[in-house]
């Protein structure tokens, strides 16, 4: 008998997690401009959270849990789905800005 996973309703969210991630880091591997021509003050917040989303975001596609309750709060969605569109819709902006 097939197994439900009751846990994961929405089974392709870590999928395109993953894969807004990879393209989110490709871009910035490619254009570096986009962070490195912030201030200090606005560049410092930006890679923090940058890490925060794209960590979470391979983490949570590799299955990768943390055993902390709090890392695990943050890393799992909504609010690291969050952290991602936030990074995600700031990027954005800064190339069509640029």
């Amino acid at each position: 008998m097939p197994t439900r996973d009751i846990d994961r309703p929405l089974p392709w969210v870590p999928l395109v997690a993953m894969l807004v991630a990879a393209g989110l880091a490709l871009a910035l591997l490619l254009r570096p401009d986009l962070v490195s021509g912030l201030a200090m003050p606005w560049r410092l917040p930006l890679i923090g959270l940058g890490v925060w989303a794209l960590g979470a975001a391979f983490m949570q596609a590799l299955g990768l849990e943390a055993r902390r309750r709090w890392l695990h709060c943050v890393t799992t969605p909504p609010l690291s789905l969050v952290a991602l569109a936030l990074f995600t819709l700031v990027v954005l902006l800064r190339a069509w800005w640029l």
